[in-house]
Protein backbone atom coordinates (compact mmCIF):
# COMPACT_ATOMS: atom_id res chain seq x y z
CA UNK A 1 0.00 0.00 0.00
CA UNK A 2 1.20 3.31 -0.09
CA UNK A 3 1.30 6.26 1.97
CA UNK A 4 -1.67 7.90 0.66
CA UNK A 5 -3.75 5.02 1.93
CA UNK A 6 -3.14 5.88 5.37
CA UNK A 7 -5.88 4.75 7.34
CA UNK A 8 -7.65 6.31 10.47
CA UNK A 9 -9.48 4.05 12.98
CA UNK A 10 -11.91 5.67 15.25
CA UNK A 11 -12.09 3.63 18.15
CA UNK A 12 -15.23 2.60 20.02
CA UNK A 13 -14.70 0.73 22.85
CA UNK A 14 -17.76 -1.10 24.63
CA UNK A 15 -17.98 -1.69 28.54
CA UNK A 16 -21.68 -2.73 29.89
CA UNK A 17 -23.33 -1.24 26.71
CA UNK A 18 -21.65 1.93 27.24
CA UNK A 19 -18.86 3.92 24.84
CA UNK A 20 -15.75 3.42 27.31
CA UNK A 21 -12.04 4.30 27.08
CA UNK A 22 -9.35 2.19 29.33
CA UNK A 23 -6.63 3.80 31.17
CA UNK A 24 -3.33 1.32 30.43
CA UNK A 25 -6.44 -1.43 29.66
CA UNK A 26 -7.16 -1.44 33.27
CA UNK A 27 -11.15 -2.54 33.50
CA UNK A 28 -11.49 -0.32 36.69
CA UNK A 29 -10.33 2.42 35.15
CA UNK A 30 -12.95 3.03 32.60
CA UNK A 31 -14.30 6.33 31.62
CA UNK A 32 -17.60 6.44 29.84
CA UNK A 33 -17.84 8.84 26.66
CA UNK A 34 -21.59 8.08 25.71
CA UNK A 35 -24.62 5.73 26.79
CA UNK A 36 -25.67 5.12 23.38
CA UNK A 37 -23.00 3.98 21.06
CA UNK A 38 -25.16 4.48 17.92
CA UNK A 39 -24.21 8.46 18.23
CA UNK A 40 -20.63 8.50 18.19
CA UNK A 41 -20.59 6.11 15.04
CA UNK A 42 -22.75 8.75 13.43
CA UNK A 43 -20.58 11.22 14.49
CA UNK A 44 -17.64 9.53 13.34
CA UNK A 45 -19.56 8.87 9.80
CA UNK A 46 -20.70 12.69 9.77
CA UNK A 47 -16.43 13.36 10.17
CA UNK A 48 -15.55 11.62 6.80
CA UNK A 49 -14.50 8.41 8.65
CA UNK A 50 -14.41 5.57 5.95
CA UNK A 51 -13.21 2.49 8.68
CA UNK A 52 -14.66 2.00 12.61
CA UNK A 53 -12.45 0.11 15.14
CA UNK A 54 -14.93 -2.29 17.79
CA UNK A 55 -13.76 -3.69 20.63
CA UNK A 56 -16.06 -5.76 23.27
CA UNK A 57 -14.37 -5.05 26.19
CA UNK A 58 -15.95 -7.21 28.29
CA UNK A 59 -16.05 -10.21 25.37
CA UNK A 60 -12.44 -10.12 25.74
CA UNK A 61 -12.19 -11.07 29.81
CA UNK A 62 -15.21 -13.53 29.05
CA UNK A 63 -14.16 -14.81 25.49
CA UNK A 64 -17.03 -14.65 24.23
CA UNK A 65 -19.52 -11.83 22.70
CA UNK A 66 -20.56 -9.38 25.84
CA UNK A 67 -21.58 -6.32 23.50
CA UNK A 68 -23.42 -8.06 20.48
CA UNK A 69 -26.18 -5.59 20.86
CA UNK A 70 -24.18 -2.83 20.76
CA UNK A 71 -21.90 -3.89 18.16
CA UNK A 72 -24.81 -4.08 16.34
CA UNK A 73 -26.52 -0.97 17.11
CA UNK A 74 -23.30 0.37 15.99
CA UNK A 75 -23.26 -1.44 12.28
CA UNK A 76 -26.23 -0.02 11.25
CA UNK A 77 -25.65 3.35 12.42
CA UNK A 78 -22.33 3.42 10.33
CA UNK A 79 -22.39 2.92 6.75
CA UNK A 80 -18.53 2.56 6.10
CA UNK A 81 -16.43 -0.29 7.05
CA UNK A 82 -15.83 -1.80 10.17
CA UNK A 83 -13.38 -4.27 12.12
CA UNK A 84 -14.39 -5.78 15.45
CA UNK A 85 -12.82 -7.73 18.09
CA UNK A 86 -12.87 -8.74 21.82
CA UNK A 87 -13.36 -11.95 23.06
CA UNK A 88 -13.40 -13.72 19.40
CA UNK A 89 -11.76 -17.05 19.92
CA UNK A 90 -14.00 -19.43 17.64
CA UNK A 91 -14.85 -20.21 14.20
CA UNK A 92 -18.14 -19.40 14.66
CA UNK A 93 -17.69 -15.96 16.48
CA UNK A 94 -15.64 -14.91 13.41
CA UNK A 95 -18.35 -16.26 10.87
CA UNK A 96 -20.91 -14.70 13.23
CA UNK A 97 -19.70 -11.21 12.76
CA UNK A 98 -18.76 -11.19 9.33
CA UNK A 99 -22.28 -12.99 8.55
CA UNK A 100 -23.63 -9.43 10.28
CA UNK A 101 -21.54 -7.40 7.80
CA UNK A 102 -18.34 -6.74 9.90
CA UNK A 103 -15.29 -5.93 7.51
CA UNK A 104 -12.51 -7.26 9.07
CA UNK A 105 -12.50 -9.67 12.55
CA UNK A 106 -9.42 -9.15 15.13
CA UNK A 107 -8.07 -11.97 16.59
CA UNK A 108 -6.21 -11.41 19.63
CA UNK A 109 -5.81 -13.97 22.84
CA UNK A 110 -6.30 -16.75 20.24
CA UNK A 111 -3.74 -15.90 18.00
CA UNK A 112 -1.75 -17.13 20.53
CA UNK A 113 -2.98 -19.51 22.63
CA UNK A 114 -4.75 -21.21 19.16
CA UNK A 115 -2.45 -20.28 16.03
CA UNK A 116 -3.93 -22.33 14.20
CA UNK A 117 -7.72 -20.82 14.37
CA UNK A 118 -6.44 -17.72 12.99
CA UNK A 119 -5.01 -19.71 9.83
CA UNK A 120 -7.84 -21.52 8.96
CA UNK A 121 -9.83 -18.48 9.52
CA UNK A 122 -7.70 -16.31 7.15
CA UNK A 123 -7.80 -19.02 4.70
CA UNK A 124 -11.26 -19.07 4.51
CA UNK A 125 -11.80 -15.43 4.30
CA UNK A 126 -8.10 -13.80 2.93
CA UNK A 127 -8.31 -10.08 4.19
CA UNK A 128 -10.34 -9.85 6.52
CA UNK A 129 -8.72 -11.22 9.41
CA UNK A 130 -6.40 -9.15 11.66
CA UNK A 131 -4.15 -10.19 14.51
CA UNK A 132 -3.84 -8.30 17.24
CA UNK A 133 -0.56 -7.75 19.26
CA UNK A 134 -0.78 -6.39 22.11
CA UNK A 135 2.40 -5.75 24.23
CA UNK A 136 3.47 -4.58 27.31
CA UNK A 137 7.17 -4.04 27.73
CA UNK A 138 7.65 -5.20 23.97
CA UNK A 139 5.95 -8.93 25.24
CA UNK A 140 2.25 -10.30 24.16
CA UNK A 141 -0.74 -9.51 26.57
CA UNK A 142 -3.57 -11.40 26.41
CA UNK A 143 -7.23 -12.34 27.86
CA UNK A 144 -8.04 -8.87 28.03
CA UNK A 145 -4.35 -7.61 28.65
CA UNK A 146 -4.64 -9.33 32.33
CA UNK A 147 -1.86 -11.24 31.13
CA UNK A 148 1.71 -11.32 29.44
CA UNK A 149 3.02 -13.80 27.49
CA UNK A 150 6.91 -14.75 27.00
CA UNK A 151 6.29 -13.97 23.25
CA UNK A 152 8.01 -11.01 21.30
CA UNK A 153 5.16 -8.96 19.52
CA UNK A 154 8.08 -9.60 16.15
CA UNK A 155 7.79 -13.22 17.09
CA UNK A 156 4.09 -13.47 17.10
CA UNK A 157 4.16 -11.58 13.85
CA UNK A 158 5.89 -13.84 11.83
CA UNK A 159 3.93 -16.85 12.87
CA UNK A 160 0.98 -15.23 10.45
CA UNK A 161 3.15 -13.51 7.55
CA UNK A 162 1.80 -16.34 5.27
CA UNK A 163 -1.32 -17.00 6.21
CA UNK A 164 -3.43 -14.90 4.37
CA UNK A 165 -4.32 -12.08 7.29
CA UNK A 166 -5.08 -8.93 6.56
CA UNK A 167 -2.94 -6.79 9.34
CA UNK A 168 -1.29 -6.78 12.42
CA UNK A 169 -2.58 -4.40 14.88
CA UNK A 170 -0.01 -3.53 17.34
CA UNK A 171 -0.79 -1.69 21.07
CA UNK A 172 1.23 -0.82 23.41
CA UNK A 173 -0.74 -1.11 26.20
CA UNK A 174 1.47 1.17 28.53
CA UNK A 175 0.68 3.88 26.70
CA UNK A 176 -3.49 2.96 25.78
CA UNK A 177 -5.72 5.36 26.72
CA UNK A 178 -2.92 7.65 28.58
CA UNK A 179 -2.90 10.50 25.85
CA UNK A 180 1.27 9.95 25.96
CA UNK A 181 1.92 9.50 22.69
CA UNK A 182 2.12 6.58 20.36
CA UNK A 183 5.11 4.41 20.59
CA UNK A 184 6.28 5.59 17.41
CA UNK A 185 9.56 3.74 17.55
CA UNK A 186 8.00 0.30 18.21
CA UNK A 187 5.49 0.76 15.46
CA UNK A 188 8.01 0.70 12.95
CA UNK A 189 10.41 -1.25 14.74
CA UNK A 190 7.39 -4.18 13.91
CA UNK A 191 7.00 -2.75 10.57
CA UNK A 192 10.25 -3.52 9.94
CA UNK A 193 10.32 -6.66 11.26
CA UNK A 194 7.23 -8.25 9.01
CA UNK A 195 6.18 -7.72 5.92
CA UNK A 196 2.63 -7.80 7.24
CA UNK A 197 1.27 -4.04 7.34
CA UNK A 198 1.00 -2.93 10.43
CA UNK A 199 -1.69 -0.54 12.50
CA UNK A 200 -0.79 1.56 15.16
CA UNK A 201 -3.19 1.67 18.62
CA UNK A 202 -1.81 3.00 21.93
CA UNK A 203 -1.47 6.52 23.28
CA UNK A 204 -2.50 9.18 20.29
CA UNK A 205 -2.69 12.55 21.89
CA UNK A 206 -2.66 14.61 18.89
CA UNK A 207 -1.96 15.81 15.61
CA UNK A 208 0.98 15.18 15.91
CA UNK A 209 1.09 11.55 16.41
CA UNK A 210 -0.95 11.40 12.98
CA UNK A 211 1.37 13.04 10.90
CA UNK A 212 4.60 11.06 12.79
CA UNK A 213 3.07 7.81 11.68
CA UNK A 214 2.19 9.27 8.19
CA UNK A 215 5.85 10.61 7.94
CA UNK A 216 7.38 6.76 9.32
CA UNK A 217 4.84 4.49 7.10
CA UNK A 218 6.79 5.97 3.97
CA UNK A 219 10.26 4.84 5.70
CA UNK A 220 8.71 1.50 6.03
CA UNK A 221 7.70 1.24 2.60
CA UNK A 222 4.15 1.69 3.94
CA UNK A 223 3.61 -1.04 5.64
CA UNK A 224 2.23 1.25 8.90
CA UNK A 225 -1.46 0.91 7.11
CA UNK A 226 -3.12 2.96 9.86
CA UNK A 227 -3.69 4.33 13.42
CA UNK A 228 -6.62 3.63 15.78
CA UNK A 229 -7.31 6.80 18.46
CA UNK A 230 -9.94 6.67 20.70
CA UNK A 231 -9.75 9.14 24.00
CA UNK A 232 -7.97 12.04 22.03
CA UNK A 233 -11.04 12.28 19.79
CA UNK A 234 -13.12 12.10 22.90
CA UNK A 235 -11.62 14.71 24.98
CA UNK A 236 -11.12 16.84 22.33
CA UNK A 237 -7.62 16.95 21.69
CA UNK A 238 -8.09 15.77 17.96
CA UNK A 239 -10.30 16.45 15.44
CA UNK A 240 -11.31 13.28 13.45
CA UNK A 241 -12.18 15.99 10.25
CA UNK A 242 -8.02 17.23 11.03
CA UNK A 243 -6.60 13.70 11.06
CA UNK A 244 -8.90 12.55 8.05
CA UNK A 245 -7.80 15.13 5.60
CA UNK A 246 -3.67 14.67 6.87
CA UNK A 247 -4.25 11.10 5.98
CA UNK A 248 -5.92 11.86 2.39
CA UNK A 249 -3.33 14.45 1.63
CA UNK A 250 -0.40 12.20 2.37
Amino acid sequence: MSVSNFRIFPAIDLKGGQVVRLREGLMDQATVFADDPALPAADFARAGAEWLHIVDLDGAFAGHAVNAQAVEAILRAFPGKTQVGGGIRDMAGIERWLGLGVERVVIGTAALKNPALVKDAAGRYPGRIVVAVDARDGMVATDGWAAVSDVSIAELAHRFEDAGVAAVLFTDVGRDGLLKGVNLEATVQLAEATSLPVIASGGVAGIEDIEALIAAAGTVKGRIEGVITGRAIYDGRLRLEEALERAKAA
